[in-house]
């Protein structure tokens, strides 16, 4: 027996190794960061409405995930675990995506990046709240040094804020929305599975989507050009889905802490995108922020959190930031949704 429990607290050390986490993160992160610029295009010259574009893309991100669902057979969520999906419905399909949708009416791509590049430490302070993770002092420094570093990049690369505006408000309801959806989404994923957690979201969000989008077509039928459907196609199957499945498996593996430090690549990718895609000037700088920035965030995700989730947990567990549903007493409920 004794042996045993030593060979499963030796499977629960590599699960995961300390930088599994932040790589499905990353890959996440890379199928986000086309995002803003393939939105500005699609709401561009009034093809589309910000409408149509938001709710538009759930629909058909929900059509795949229900398709996905009832193939596979999956049973469905219980009890409470319907509410924390409305959380992740709430921030993730309809939040995030409307209020990026309206402000990138009026804002640059550039400038969006710069008030999203606070997403990292947002979210970063969710899991703390939700997770209940305990990241060191040097965690923290090294989060802040990020987010300042993306907000100084992004704002010589998008021009800055300008002054206020009411699309700031806007971009920065979309980053509370998303933090909240990504920090709640990544505890469920331990229970359901990165997959399964977004499915049942876009799902159980589709009537309102359907309802929304007939409303916006009704006002103005999309008119669009072939680039504009194309990058509507994008924002529906991978940004509103495919993306999701990598980045809350990297949130379920965790500390959801470490892994939300990734997304300070997003505005280093996202500004670059932009300059391929929209036209925009690259600079010398653009490298010299884009290697700090990452820097910052490699040094948040190679921080250790302090101590344990739960007090009683095995060592093996302590350092990977495992959770107590993940413990040798219950290796196969906590490891196969996460697979």
């Amino acid at each position: 027996m004794r042996e045993h429990s030593s060979a499963t607290t030796r499977t629960a050390e590599p699960l995961p190794s300390r930088y599994t986490g932040p790589a499905w993160g990353l890959l996440g992160i890379l199928a986000f960061s086309f995002t803003v610029p393939l939105t500005k295009i699609a709401v561009a010259d009034d093809g589309f409405t910000a409408l149509f574009v938001a709710a538009g893309r759930a629909v058909v991100a929900g059509l795949l995930a229900g398709g996905a669902l009832a193939f596979t057979g999956q049973r469905c969520p219980q009890g409470r675990q319907w509410i924390r999906l409305g959380v992740v419905a709430g921030g993730v399909v309809a939040g995030f995506p409307l209020l990026t949708s309206f402000a990138l009416t009026e804002a640059s791509a550039g400038h969006s990046a710069v008030v999203i590049a606070l997403l990292p430490a947002a979210t970063a302070v969710l899991a703390v709240l939700r997770g209940h993770e305990r990241p060191p002092r040097a965690f923290w420094l090294t989060a802040a040094a990020g987010a300042v570093a993306a907000l100084i990049f992004a704002g010589f690369r998008g021009g800055g804020f300008g002054g206020p505006h009411w699309s700031d408000l806007l971009l920065l309801g979309a980053v509370v929305a998303a933090a909240c959806g990504y920090a709640e989404g990544g505890l469920l994923a331990r229970e359901l599975g990165a997959w399964q957690t977004i499915s049942w979201a876009l799902v159980l969000s589709a009537p309102v989507m359907v309802v929304l989008t007939g409303i916006s077509v009704a006002q103005q039928p999309p008119a669009g050009s072939a680039a504009q459907w194309g990058a509507f196609a994008y924002l529906g199957v991978v940004s509103m889905y495919l993306g999701f499945l990598p980045w809350y498996r990297g949130l379920a593996i965790g500390p959801m802490t470490q892994v939300s430090q990734v997304q300070l690549a997003q505005p280093v990718f996202t500004l670059c995108w932009a300059a391929l895609i929209l036209n925009e000037e690259l600079t010398w700088a653009t490298a010299l922020g884009a290697a700090a920035v990452i820097g910052c965030a490699a040094s948040a995700v190679r921080t250790r959190l302090r101590r344990p989730l739960v007090p009683d947990a095995p060592r093996g567990e302590r350092r990977a930031g495992i959770p107590r549903a993940e413990s040798t007493e219950q290796p196969q409920t906590a490891r196969t949704p996460i697979r």
